[in-house]
């Protein structure tokens, strides 16, 4: 069995599962889920962060970096 059929399979076990679920409590768990689903990472933070992130990019194309062994030693008391 493929991965693709093996996770079709197990859709279709939870929409025919759900059909018969009757405890709200579980409804409003997966409406939950269904609802905190973020399709991309980048819609759910902030411009602060995108900025950041940005600046970063930005730094590392122009060779303006540190070497992970000199970041350990200036960070190692919080590591």
């Amino acid at each position: 069995m493929t991965s693709d059929t093996k996770v079709l399979n197990e859709k279709l076990e939870l929409i025919q599962w759900l059909s018969t679920v009757e405890d709200n409590a579980i409804i409003k768990k997966v409406m939950q889920i269904r609802n905190e689903e973020v399709s991309d990472w980048w819609d759910s933070i902030s411009n602060a962060e995108k900025d950041s992130i940005e600046k970063g990019i930005i730094d590392a194309d122009n060779g303006n970096v540190v070497p992970h062994s000199e970041a350990r030693k200036q960070y190692e008391k919080w590591l």
